[in-house]
């Protein structure tokens, strides 16, 4: 009887509650649409849900030859999804393995948008860290992420970043020829599309191509695909090549150059002092990752730009170096060191310094990673310069959405995320394969250190 009477209690105050309140809007008009308005939020006020990984996957594909490796990241909203680029292309079945035995396990269920935390814990997860494989593994973890972070705040990701500090992202392009000559015509033929800026190469690294048959092929020694460079030659090359192509081109372009650490330290010395009249943009990769105390005696024989970086696997790698200014261009290799978020990092230490950026962008790189690439590049305040994006029709077929080169320039297509997707079906009529030769030697058959 107790209980009854307490409930009827209750239903009376409701009501007189119920009229007090209709009466305050009747004599307040304003309080009603005051009411409305407070449940009518504007929609960033209600924030995004939260979403978890429901799958990783590796894709696999090789449509211009060069081994490609995309992680796909699926979520728990019905067709959103990120792409981003884990290419290993020496290493590519294991990068493979990586994704789909271990990184599968270790990502679902946990929230797409904790881009940071993932990072870190994928990247101590294994205990022993570092390495291509799994630091490649989670570069695409990474930047599929952010992938979903731009499309679920439907943002292109350089928004995300800062915002654009240029209109689009200048970039140089590869000239090579058998002879100086050569070289120089593409030079002028790149000039005439709108490149300001152009790499040069004789034969390729080294001219590897053009130094005929060693003795180490006459002893049958090694294998048949291996490589051969005759150091002294190359050494003898390069100044001849700036020569030319100065002399052929004019002042106005701006020249790059390649040692790829194929020379002893002291040869490179001679040979970044040697291009010094010819005022070189930068001179790439003097020294292998296992002789950097060499880059003070570099630094004190020339003034001419260095560039280094795109064999490091560990970020960490890079504080010193740059903390000391030994070089000028940041060679960072985005699905080698582990993604956008690894790669902001070196940018913004590397803007204190006075260090810029110049992301390396070879073949062997995804659209979808060129794609990460040109974002950063749009975002940093201290970008230098990028490598071109050359794509082909087919991988352009496969990877709608890709990045394109137009008057030297590359550029992004707008739209949220990294803006690139992947037609499956295509990718794998594409299928990968086990071919990797990076083996060059001297003329005895010593192996020379890419």
């Amino acid at each position: 009887m107790h209980t009854k009477n307490n409930n009827s209690r209750r239903r009376l105050l409701k009501g007189l509650g119920l009229g007090a309140m209709t009466g305050f809007m009747g004599l307040y008009p304003g309080a009603d649409s005051m009411a409305r308005n407070e449940k009518e939020k504007p929609a960033y006020l209600n924030g995004l849900p939260p979403l978890k990984i429901t799958n990783v996957k590796a894709i696999g594909t090789a449509p211009s030859g060069s081994n490609l490796i995309v992680v796909k990241v699926e979520t728990s909203e019905p067709g959103l999804y990120g792409l981003g680029c884990a290419t290993f292309t020496q290493r590519a079945f294991a990068v493979i393995t990586a994704i789909e035995k271990y990184l599968q396990d270790f990502c679902v269920g946990k929230d797409v948008d904790n881009i940071e935390d993932m990072w870190q814990s994928a990247f101590v997860s294994s205990y022993w860290r570092n390495g291509p494989v799994l630091n490649n593994a989670i570069s695409g973890l990474d930047q599929a992420l952010w992938d979903i972070k731009g499309k679920r705040a439907n943002m292109p990701v350089y928004q995300l970043l800062g915002g654009k500090c240029r209109f689009a992202v200048p970039c140089y392009t590869h000239a090579s020829g058998n002879t100086p000559e050569a070289a120089a015509d593409q030079v002028s033929g790149y000039m005439e599309e709108g490149y300001r800026y152009v790499r040069i190469q004789q034969g390729g690294y080294g001219g590897t191509a053009l130094t005929g048959e060693p003795d180490f092929k006459k002893q049958n020694y090694g294998r048949e695909s291996d490589q051969y460079m005759d150091q002294g030659k190359y050494i003898r090359d390069v100044p001849k090549l700036f020569e030319t192509v100065r002399r052929q081109c004019g002042e106005e372009v701006e020249l790059l150059h390649d040692i790829h650490e194929r020379l002893e330290p002291m040869d490179a010395i001679r040979v970044v002092k040697s291009t010094e009249p010819y005022h070189p943009f930068f001179i790439e990769d003097p020294f292998s990752p296992e002789q950097m105390e060499w880059f003070q005696a570099l630094r004190e024989a020339t003034t001419v730009p260095l560039a280094m970086g795109e064999l490091f696997n560990n970020i960490n790698e890079f504080k010193e170096p740059i903390t000391n200014r030994m070089f000028d261009y940041i060679r960072i290799h985005i699905s080698q060191i582990g993604g956008i978020s690894p790669a902001m990092k070196v940018a913004r230490l590397g803007e204190f310094y006075g260090v810029k950026t110049a992301w390396h962008g070879p073949g062997d790189v995804s659209p979808v990673g060129h794609a990460a690439n040109a974002h950063i590049d749009l975002a940093v305040w201290n970008f230098g310069i990028q490598e071109a994006a050359r794509i082909s029709d087919l991988s352009r077929e496969i990877f709608p959405g890709s990045p394109v080169m137009k008057d030297g320039y590359m550029w992004v297509n707008e739209a949220p995320g990294l803006g690139v997707d992947i037609n499956e079906d295509l990718a794998k009529k594409h299928p990968m394969h086990t071919r990797s030769n990076w083996t060059v030697r001297k003329f005895d058959g010593t192996i020379i250190r890419p």
